[in-house]
């Protein structure tokens, strides 16, 4: 396993990790879910992601319950803030009661004392910046968390977060989590220079087009049963078109030569990005894992590159 740091900090992340977004607290065998974050664990992967709001905060649950083998200073733990966990006006948002009320609940739910990355898991247009900075920087302060970051947050919103946060003395964003991958390339033209220049990493999610980029669909219409695409999961149809799986097809040719999976190249390609942190992979068994881990070793080299962008862009 490789791994690099985030952001403008010290603090050293796989670059492969581990989230929870439509594979735990629920959505598979909590007993498949403990024993994929164990193999990760084994793997040398030392990031695990997950959000209150997965499964309503029983993704945290599952996810705190198979890090109690591990010591905790030996991980990276990450969640999230910002979708609505009830029916009133306050359950949701970035202001500093929401803020506050769901770290600790977090905190509660995954049974850690801190949280080594808190995310804001959207931007809120009904909250100033600087609340939410705010009482990021109030929880630094407390010891719940460590580091703060975003999630889909636009170039001009990141920028005004790092202004915001250098009048006031408060601490920075470190990490944007974005979606990211060979078929969703939105945040390379503003996002990623935006993040450069203020010292935050993006750590992607959805690196495998929700499995499209596994290469585990030939069909736009038959869909291998118990697949995220027959059940129309996380969005998944979005990307399951006759040019997308055209390109997969190729794709596969070229990760064939290299003696790799489609999976695999599909990470490597993400990880050449020197902004990317880490691409958080959705593993619901130990075998997926293992074969994603192996991407932290891939390098791709500059005519491997091009095959690739001719297959993408023609």
């Amino acid at each position: 396993m490789n791994y690099r740091r985030l952001g403008n900090t010290g603090l050293k992340v796989s670059t492969v990790s581990l989230g929870s977004w439509l594979t735990y607290g629920g959505y598979v065998a909590n007993e498949n879910a403990v024993n994929t974050i164990l193999k990760a664990y084994d793997l040398g992967i030392n990031f695990f992601d997950t959000a209150n709001v997965y499964m309503r905060g029983e993704a945290e649950k599952v996810v705190g319950k198979a890090i109690k083998a591990f010591p905790r200073e030996s991980i990276v733990l990450s969640t999230k803030v910002y979708f609505p966990m009830g029916d009133g006006p306050n359950d949701r948002g970035l202001s500093r009661k929401h803020i506050m009320e769901q770290a600790n609940a977090s905190l509660k739910r995954l049974d850690v004392d801190y949280i080594d990355l808190y995310y804001c898991h959207r931007f809120d247009n009904e909250t100033p910046i600087e609340e939410t900075l705010r009482a990021f920087d109030d929880l630094i302060h407390q010891g719940k968390v460590n580091y703060i970051g975003v999630s889909e947050w636009t170039a001009a919103q990141i920028t005004e977060a790092a202004q915001i946060a250098d009048q006031k003395l408060l601490n920075h964003f470190v990490a944007n989590q974005s979606k990211y991958n060979m078929l969703a390339r939105e945040i390379e033209k503003e996002v990623i220079p935006a993040s450069q220049a203020h010292g935050v990493s993006q750590v992607c999610w959805s690196p495998l087009a929700q499995g499209v980029l596994a290469g585990k669909y030939t069909s736009i219409s038959d869909f291998p049963s118990g697949s995220r695409a027959a059940e129309n999961k996380g969005g998944i149809r979005e990307y399951l078109t006759e040019d997308n799986l055209n390109k997969v097809a190729e794709l596969k040719k070229i990760a064939a030569e290299l003696g790799i999976s489609m999976a695999q190249l599909a990470l490597a390609w993400i990880l050449r990005q020197d902004n990317v942190a880490s691409v958080v992979v959705g593993a619901s068994r130990p075998d997926q894992i293992v074969d994603n881990a192996k991407a932290a070793d891939v390098a791709l080299n500059t005519e491997t590159l091009n095959q690739i962008e001719n297959i993408l862009n023609p």
